[in-house]
């Protein structure tokens, strides 16, 4: 029987975090394994519920309370050195609070992980729920990852992640930025589940077109040498064909790749080890709930 911790990150939602944690007992009921809750709490400004919860299946739930607000990514990164430094566990699943990422999807990931036990499984999205706006972005995001990075990243945060590729993970600065870009950059040999994004419990989606484009800014920083390579040969070959009509117009793709390159450039200073190394101290006060 393995030690599965499922991390996740909270800031506010706490009704929806609840939620979830009352469709995780239900669905972790028939799994031969045992299952513990870590929420990291990033400094909410809301108040946490107060009622009596009865999880039956839950091993044990902590809340883990942060100083400052440091982001979702980062969250998810203090989480897996915290689990790493001061749990006994076997596997971590990340999972967003807001219900997008299913609980039902969990039994697909054990099932996954009981026929390749040292594998890094990713949850790949073959299906969103959002909007048709929503959704045009989202292809934007993944085909601007792919053509700056070569990169073809179909997952999130809701990966299961054995012992030994945690370990990986919270030694690479990466993973202060990106989640989903470190596992990307660390794990090449991947096993995947079919996945379906799933609606938010309560209240609207929080990532705007700009958090978005910030998410694919912060995984295209994790490859930013491949983005500086294929950049340098795009400008050469661009200005070469375009080299007798030059104009304000034809110059557009080149402005647009210089602000990309630079954009990258200043992202990639959130990959910071020595922060990422110190994150625990971020931590007020941890709370147990079981």
């Amino acid at each position: 029987m393995s030690k599965i911790k499922i991390l996740i990150p909270i800031y506010n939602d706490w009704q929806s975090a609840f939620k979830l944690l009352e469709d995780i007992d239900l669905q972790v009921n028939d799994l031969k394994h045992e299952f513990s809750i870590i929420i990291v709490n990033d400094c909410s400004t809301e108040e946490k519920p107060t009622n009596d919860f009865n999880f039956n299946n839950l091993k044990s739930i902590k809340i883990i309370n942060m100083k400052t607000n440091k982001g979702h990514a980062r969250c998810n990164a203090s989480g897996l050195r915290y689990i790493a430094e001061h749990e006994d566990y076997d596997y971590i699943i990340p999972m967003d609070g807001d219900g997008e990422d299913r609980p039902e999807e969990i039994t697909l990931l054990i099932n996954k992980i009981n026929n390749y036990p040292d594998k890094v499984i990713t949850a790949n999205r073959v299906k969103r729920s959002e909007g048709s706006f929503f959704k045009l972005c989202y292809l934007l995001h993944k085909y601007l990852t792919f053509v700056f990075t070569g990169q073809s990243i179909k997952f999130g945060n809701f990966i299961c992640l054995p012992k030994f590729a945690v370990n990986k993970m919270i030694k690479d600065k990466a993973t202060w930025s990106s989640f989903s870009g470190a596992v990307a950059k660390l794990f090449k040999d991947r096993k995947s589940i079919p996945s379906i994004r799933g609606k938010r419990f309560f209240g609207p989606s929080k990532m705007s077109f700009i958090n978005l484009l910030k998410h694919s800014l912060s995984i295209i920083a994790v490859f930013k040498m491949t983005l500086l390579i294929r950049s340098i040969f795009f400008l050469i070959a661009y200005l070469f064909l375009v080299a007798g009509n030059l104009s304000w117009i034809t110059l557009l793709p080149v402005i647009g790749v210089i602000i990309m390159m630079i954009s990258v450039i200043i992202l990639s200073q959130r990959e910071s080890i020595l922060e990422f190394e110190n994150s625990l101290e971020n931590i007020s006060s941890i709370d147990q709930l079981k």
